[in-house]
């Protein structure tokens, strides 16, 4: 009864899991912008995603790229009733038609059309079954129950709305002008168009009765997800995902710090009354750092504390070291890094600071400055470097951080014990003697083996962990052979931008760039394994501000300028010792209904895996990733194996043998 009960306690909390390669988006619905009625239905968008109410049942649905939408960013939505389709038109002109049943049809022609032209959809007008819409260059003509284009008027006028009356289509301009042409014109022909300052007074009339309606009940629906599409630096600490705006603070946002819990739930920092309190904006917190209940925030005017979500304190240059730019320009008291060391001290950069660089706010409360000459521009003046962020502790206790900015980039080691910098690296030339130029190194990351890696704005660079301690420490490309007789060999990742790095449990390298989505690199660093992007999975944009790993889980958060979503991997991280107690596989049961990869985790590193029938024969085997192992469920000729319980039996890379789990197989 007992090992039933365990049973069934492993099955529930593991049936939560998402399985591997599954994906999550995580999109912000908390500023209704748009809604339209379907009878006691409520399509709503909101902070430019979409979610459906029903008024009967006060049940909710969102919609985004896993429920069948092609794109993220949504401008403008409207109900077709001759059609019964939702047009949702997108900030790079694709469009999707929806139905209530959740049935998605994509127009993609304006999308991938090439045009010197702006493609943007201003604004739609529905009459009968078509979808009139308005863009900056004139205007398309869409039939939404056949879901095509039927018409493109290109005016070479940027048209913001669109009117229609029993003989005549009217278009405005943005510069308040009137054209007309009549219905039963060649509209496609421009000379059909003429500009009129005579029109029906209620021809650009919106009906916004939908909206004023049911706006306050609206406002009263929880969609979940996080308040704001902010997630320029993620850090998991202890099993939660802690976000903040990010270090690009030349772009105004809103402050914002969210937290997503080990529960599913987003708890949002409050933010009311906190620019009151200190007398400065509250915008673009640029990192954070947990330990205990405090968190601590870096912005782009001072830094912020907090102690179990509340505001508590704001150290700026009234009540601390830290420096504006220059005297009065207190909104530009950058601290760009923030980090927490094991004795509670706060380790932060204070970057383009007269006379500062690195302080430390001791956990007693006083400061101390650690301002280096290495640390400051000697190209521009006397101030510190630019944008020193991303701020780590290698295992050796030895303080990293970068410093992306075009006058200066560099990679910088400090020796907090002995308050020294070991490494101030400032000129980048690889193993062959090339010279790398870059305007910006961007992250930087230890893996598994304790190398250090560097993504600058022009590739990927290592240090080898047997050369930190030098000098002058190589800085190195891999190199990868190109297997094609020639014997020449290409650089990894050569001329790309890389915005950040993750090291997952099998010493794989997640790569995030700039505008080519997410690479996987092999642990040998080898083999480009994966590259995750908008035109093969369900990524949100190609553009990658941070990425953060689970490796509890193998869940990977992925942070892009349009939102955050995660995929799941099949790597976890490794346990030390394999035990009843922490070797499983999920899902467990595998049900008639499953046909996706079963992952065992709670291995050791490379551990050899083999799944045994009831009998003891041998159905599959292999090694495991970090502390993870997959199985498809089939056999070594590829057929689904029978319904019935499976051993998984595992030994250590040394030989040592583990321990036995088991899985139940239903078909």
């Amino acid at each position: 009864m007992k090992a039933a009960l365990l049973l069934l306690t492993l099955i529930i909390a593991t049936a939560a899991r998402a399985a591997i390669g599954d994906w999550r988006i995580h999109m912000a619905y908390s500023e209704p912008q748009q809604i339209e009625r379907v009878g006691e239905q409520l399509f709503v968008r909101a902070s430019n995603s979409l979610y459906l109410y029903n008024k009967t049942d006060q049940s909710l649905q969102t919609f985004d790229k896993t429920t069948g939408l092609n794109d993220v960013t949504i401008t403008n939505i409207g109900w077709n009733q001759t059609a019964k389709r939702l047009v949702v038109v997108y900030d790079n002109s694709n469009i999707d038609l929806l139905d209530l049943q959740g049935n998605v049809t994509n127009i993609s022609d304006l999308y991938n059309k090439t045009m010197t032209d702006d493609k943007t959809i201003n604004d739609i007008t529905m009459s009968g079954p078509y979808a009139y819409l308005a863009t900056n260059f004139g205007g398309i003509k869409l039939d939404v129950s056949k879901a095509e284009i039927s018409e493109s008027y290109i005016l070479d006028i940027q048209v913001t709305t669109i009117g229609i009356d029993n003989a005549f289509i009217y278009a405005r301009t943005a510069q308040n002008q009137t054209y007309k042409a009549q219905l039963s014109s060649n509209l496609i022909d421009k000379s059909s168009w003429t500009q009129t300052n005579s029109f029906p007074q209620d021809i650009f009339t919106k009906d916004n009765s939908a909206y004023e309606q049911n706006i306050n009940l609206v406002k009263t629906l929880q969609p979940g997800g996080p308040r704001y599409n902010y997630f320029g630096f993620m850090k998991l600490i202890d099993g939660n995902l802690y976000t903040c705006n990010g270090p690009d603070f030349d772009k105004i946002q809103q402050a914002c710090i969210q937290v997503y819990g080990q529960d599913n739930e987003w708890l949002v920092y409050p933010s009311d009354g906190i620019s009151e309190k200190t007398g400065q904006k509250y915008e673009n917190l640029i990192c954070l750092d947990v330990k205990d209940n405090k968190l601590f925030a870096g912005g782009r005017n001072g830094l912020y504390e907090f102690s179990n979500s509340t505001f508590t304190n704001f150290h700026n240059h009234r009540n601390s070291p830290i420096e504006p730019f220059k005297t009065g320009e207190y909104e530009y008291e950058l601290t760009t890094g923030v980090l927490f060391d094991n004795s509670g001290n706060l380790w932060v950069t204070n970057s383009q600071a007269p006379s500062q660089s690195l302080l430390r706010l001791m956990a007693n409360g006083d400061w101390k400055s650690h301002d280096k000459k290495e640390l400051h521009e000697d190209k521009y003046g006397t101030s510190s470097l630019g944008k020193m962020v991303n701020l780590m502790f290698d295992s050796r206790g030895l303080l990293w951080f970068v410093n992306n900015n075009w006058q200066k980039p560099a990679v910088i080691c400090y020796d907090t014990e002995n308050d020294d910098v070991i490494h101030a690296i400032t000129s980048f030339v690889n193993q062959d003697g090339t010279s790398i130029t870059t305007y910006g190194i961007q992250s930087i990351a230890e893996d598994n083996e304790h190398n250090i890696w560097i993504g600058s704005d022009n590739g990927l660079l290592v240090i080898r962990s047997q050369n930190i301690g030098n000098v002058n420490p190589q800085i190195e490309q891999i190199k990868v052979p190109r297997n094609d007789g020639s014997n020449l060999a290409d650089y990894l990742l050569a001329n790309t931008s890389i915005t950040a790095i993750a090291i997952d449990g099998g010493n794989r390298k997640w790569i995030g760039t700039k505008d080519g989505g997410v690479f996987l690199i092999s642990s040998d660093n080898m083999t480009q394994l994966k590259n995750l992007n908008t035109s093969n999975s369900k990524i949100l944009s190609d553009n990658i501000l941070s990425l953060a790993i689970n490796n509890a889980t193998g869940e990977l958060f992925i942070g892009t300028d349009k939102g955050l979503c995660s995929y799941t991997t099949e790597a976890t991280l490794p346990s030390e010792e394999m035990n009843s107690d922490n070797v499983y596989a999920y899902p467990n049961p595998v049900t008639p209904d499953y046909t996706g990869e079963i992952m065992i985790v709670g291995l050791s590193n490379n551990a050899d895996v083999k799944i045994l029938s009831s009998n003891g024969s041998l159905i599959a085997e292999g090694r495991s990733t970090g502390g993870s192992f997959l199985w498809n469920g089939k056999d070594k000729n590829g057929n689904r194996v029978a319904s019935g319980i499976y051993m998984v039996a595992s030994a250590t890379s040394e030989g040592k043998k583990g321990t036995v789990c088991k899985i139940a197989i239903v078909n």
